[in-house]
């Protein structure tokens, strides 16, 4: 009998954005390819902010379009947080 595993990859991370620790939580879906994470973080009233990021040259970037600063502007420190984990 022959197993295969995939590997499921999800982890949560604090990363101070907009002068506030914010819980983003990061999830690699099993069955699709290795360079896409789906990300969510809550904002001020609780509402949850979704996007997705992707592996390009070596660095994560955020797919998505229309969110707020203090997240595509904490880019680079989202691409720390996922580098740190799947390493």
């Amino acid at each position: 009998m022959n197993f295969n595993f995939t590997r499921n990859i999800h982890f949560t991370k604090l990363i101070k954005a907009a002068n506030r620790l914010r819980e983003f939580n990061f999830r690699m879906l099993p069955g699709t390819s290795n360079s896409l994470f789906h990300v969510d973080v809550p904002d001020d009233r609780g509402n949850r902010i979704m996007f997705k990021m992707q592996k390009a040259d070596n660095q994560w970037k955020i797919v998505d379009e229309g969110l707020p600063v203090w997240v595509s502007g904490n880019e680079n420190l989202l691409n720390d947080a996922i580098c740190e984990e799947v390493s």
